[in-house]
């Protein structure tokens, strides 16, 4: 119980909050960016754990499903049948030997 009396003394960042000025928030760049930025992260994210092993580019497996998904979405297909359809393929690559 005695941790709750410090944090209301002593607070920390999650006590107070991160955030920004409004003026800083409000600009037109930075409004670009925060709307990108949900999008850009796990794309990159998935683009080097699928593309790399360690310190070298790859192309396995993961590339192929994630091509298949690529094209999928490219056609407007549902995200339940991209997610099947990247997963099959994957697998029928690994299957045969890639």
């Amino acid at each position: 119980m005695g941790h709750r009396r410090d944090l209301g003394r002593h607070p920390g960042p999650a006590r107070r909050g991160l955030s920004a000025p409004t003026g800083v928030l409000e600009r037109p760049l930075v409004e670009r960016l925060v709307a990108l930025l949900p999008v850009a992260l796990p794309a990159a994210l998935t683009a080097q754990q699928t593309f790399r092993d360690g310190r070298y580019p790859l192309l396995d497996a993961k590339a192929a499903g994630l091509a298949a998904a690529a094209v999928a979405l490219v056609l407007r297909a549902p995200l339940l049948l991209v997610v099947g359809l990247a997963v099959i393929v994957t697998a029928g690559v690994r299957a045969l030997g890639g």
